[in-house]
């Protein structure tokens, strides 16, 4: 072992101890993969009977008295494709075309539209008056009327919402686009007959009422950099602001939702687009419905606030999300934070808990602890009991019991999540497995919405830093390198990464240092060694993370690790 280090400094590396340990809980909000969301965009009329917009509707025409007309905005309107019964045409030369095309971004999952239309220009020799629905190009209509397969008139026209006017696209024609048309069908350079139509002078048309697309959006939005007093205040109150940024691919950014213990409390639409963005409702399915393809900002520099004053005094988690106009969500905001809202001058707020009371004792333990500090390992789970009594014993039930943690590190204090007692007064909290060093601290207040409590108590924890550690290959010889690799477990890394102290001993002998190395910020570390004295030899090899300032755990080991030395 002697020649192992003769090599090897033995200069001592101290590092500055720990007087308390403090807590730190960083509460972070996380994109949620997203799930495809659905939404209704009408066209021409709303189930309601209310004129909308053709937004990516486009019409066309080819040959003289062709005419594709949106009388939408007018009572009984519609898109209109029609041929006048005057024109002379062959065969396949003259259409009238109205084409929707809609965003890649998105997919259509259902269609219902309310069409009627007539042929009564008739027909003469392989040609004659038609109109038709069809999906994508290369798919045969879904629906059509044509003089010559002896189809006079479809549906009712004056009437959109006839029941003969409804016609479901099937699944085998959905996509886009979504075409509308009236012709003169039949083998080309025979000619359709002139002079013969409907009492409006059309020999072929064919209205579209109303359209009903239901749209699929897969990808859903993206959020960054909350700020705000939402984001950051240790207490809110009144109407707090929240800022962020947000983008989406397709139906685009609408809601910011906000939630207090899993409940929702606020819905706000971040930016109405001039009112494009705007849910119109009348949808059976409860997805949302608009009328524009993409009825929201793509992207949006956010500035929403939240009204705290309808939710009750106290410590509570707060999480916002941002949803697209598909109902895809990402988060944005997740913390546990006191609310406080004073009440009327001179009314105290309401009783905190049954036998509320100024003369409150409150007592607070670690369940495997009888002191008031406790050591573990990283990644271990603690339990915290407590007890609220009154005047004799008596049990303060119901009661709230605010709860908030110091980083060992010297950050400012955070709130987690508020203890309830029982019927007998007790309480526990559960804290996270993954956490640092920290001191929690407890409070009672007699009346929700106190300033200040009349019964604390606190606690304090001291981690161990958490070190993995490998070493390959665990057999090697004189000039041979073994590699050792790792990483830092215990979070946050402070800036610049992390010393930790690389030792070696035979088995049984004391621990000595022969490296010093530093972690990179998200904690890892890599080092070598090369056996430069003959074997055979058995070494155990270990980590050691001392305890620093500006590092909340104590200090921690990894497990051990043996080479031997042929």
């Amino acid at each position: 072992m002697v020649r192992f280090f003769e090599w090897i400094s033995m200069r001592a590396i101290r590092m500055t101890t720990l007087s308390s340990v403090l807590l730190a809980a960083a509460l972070a909000a996380s994109s949620p993969s997203a799930i495809a969301g659905r939404f209704h965009v009408y066209s021409c009329r709303t189930p309601a009977g209310e004129s909308a917009p053709v937004d990516g509707w486009t019409g066309s025409v080819v040959g003289p008295q062709s005419y594709a007309l949106n009388t939408c905005g007018k009572p009984g309107g519609a898109l209109v494709a029609a041929l006048s019964d005057q024109g002379t045409r062959t065969a396949e030369s003259d259409v009238s075309t109205w084409t929707l095309k809609a965003s890649a971004s998105t997919s259509v999952v259902a269609t219902k539209l309310w069409r009627a239309g007539n042929t009564k220009g008739g027909g003469a020799f392989n040609a004659g008056y038609q109109f038709k629905l069809a999906g994508p190009a290369a798919k045969p209509p879904f629906d059509q009327c044509s003089f010559l397969g002896e189809c006079l008139e479809r549906g009712v026209i004056g009437d959109p919402f006839a029941p003969a006017n409804s016609v479901a696209v099937p699944a085998s024609s959905l996509g886009f686009p979504l075409t509308m048309s009236a012709t003169c069908g039949g083998i080309t350079n025979y000619e359709c007959p002139t002079g013969k139509g409907d009492p409006n002078g059309y020999a072929a048309v064919v209205y579209l009422y109303a359209a009903d697309l239901t749209l699929e959006q897969t990808a859903g939005p993206t959020a960054t950099n909350a700020g705000g007093e939402l984001a950051s205040a240790p207490t809110l109150t009144g109407r707090s602001a929240l800022t962020f940024n947000a983008s989406d691919p397709g139906a685009g950014i609408y809601e910011a939702i906000f939630s207090v213990d899993g409940q929702v409390v606020q819905r706000t639409v971040v930016d109405e687009a001039g009112g494009k963005c705007r849910d119109v409702g009348q949808t059976t399915d409860g997805a949302p419905a608009f009328l524009y393809l993409q009825p929201c900002p793509a992207s949006v520099g956010a500035d929403v606030a939240l009204d705290t004053t309808r939710i009750a005094n106290g410590t509570h988690r707060l999480t916002v999300a941002v949803i697209d106009a598909a109902g895809n969500g990402a988060a944005v905001l997740d913390r546990v934070v006191s609310f406080y809202n004073p009440p009327a001058p001179g009314v105290p707020g309401p009783a905190n808990g049954v036998n509320a009371t100024t003369q409150a004792k409150l007592s607070v333990r670690w369940k495997h602890g009888r002191s008031s500090r406790l050591t573990r390992a990283f990644a271990g789970r603690t339990l915290i009991t407590g007890q609220l009594t009154g005047p004799g014993g008596v049990p303060i039930s119901e009661a709230q019991i605010d709860v908030q943690a110091t980083p060992a590190a010297g950050g400012r204090p955070v709130a987690m999540a508020a203890a309830r007692t029982a019927r007998d007064g007790s309480f526990t909290v559960r804290l996270p497995a993954r956490i640092s060093s920290r001191t929690v601290r407890f409070a009672y207040r007699a009346h929700l919405g106190d300033l200040s409590p009349v019964a604390t108590g606190a606690l304090m924890l001291r981690v161990r830093a958490g070190v993995l550690l490998s070493v390959t290959p665990r057999t090697a010889a004189v000039g041979q390198s073994i590699f050792f690799r790792g990483q830092l477990r215990g979070h946050p890394i402070p800036a610049g990464g992390k010393q930790l102290v690389l030792e070696a001993r035979s088995p049984g002998g004391s621990w000595i240092e022969f490296k010093v190395v530093r972690t990179d910020a998200k904690g890892r570390y890599r080092a070598r060694y090369r056996f430069k004295f003959p074997g055979p030899a058995l070494y155990q090899f270990r980590v050691l993370c001392e305890a620093e300032s500006d590092y909340p755990f104590v200090a921690g080991v990894s497990r051990v690790l043996a080479v031997r030395e042929r």
